[in-house]
């Protein structure tokens, strides 16, 4: 369990690495600017973040979503369980500042590299929901299109929310995708 300096500390880093990114552009911006503008060790910067894409791309959401999803009950269809899952685990997991996540997803999504990180850590996400589905006796191939299907709607929905500057909080996007999936949404 991370401490509170920790969790600050990790904070302090992902609010500063963002705002350099969003003035200077990714590329420009050097590990050793972060923390020194952070006010920490070069050291202080990598026990917390492995690389300098891991700042803008870790989320640390997978295990809570994976266990929101083998919580429901594993009669229900796998893409309604997976809905079902995810709308627990927002209600459940503390999202950092609104705006800092919509600066976060827009420097990703711009940056070549940057978007491989992101489908990678869906791939993760993915992979992470297929193995509750098909550990609770579901068929591999459902659990497989099930979790890219939702997974796909909430990549949408979270790139259309990133791109535009609405006050909408980022959850009602992402319960609208679902919402989508499931056949319930316009």
């Amino acid at each position: 369990m991370p401490t509170p300096k920790t969790i600050r500390t990790r904070a302090l880093l992902q609010e500063t690495a963002t705002r350099l990114f969003a003035e200077q552009g990714y590329d420009a911006t050097t590990v050793d600017q972060i923390a020194r503008t952070a006010g920490v060790s070069h050291m202080t910067f990598f026990r917390h973040f492995a690389t300098k894409d891991a700042v803008i791309l870790d989320d640390g959401f997978d295990p809570t979503i994976a266990a929101a999803v083998a919580a429901t009950p594993s009669t229900l269809p796998p893409a309604t369980r997976v809905c079902t899952g995810l709308r627990a685990a927002l209600a459940r997991i503390e999202l950092p500042d609104q705006e800092l996540v919509r600066q976060r997803v827009r420097i990703a999504s711009q940056h070549p590299a940057l978007r491989i990180g992101m489908y990678a850590n869906t791939e993760a996400t993915r992979e992470a929901l297929v193995a509750v589905l098909v550990e609770d006796g579901g068929e591999e191939f459902a659990a497989r299109v099930a979790a890219a299907a939702v997974l796909a709607a909430l990549t949408v929905a979270l790139q259309e929310w990133c791109q535009s500057d609405d006050e909408l909080p980022m959850s009602t996007c992402l319960n609208a995708a679902l919402a989508v999936v499931e056949g319930a949404g316009s």
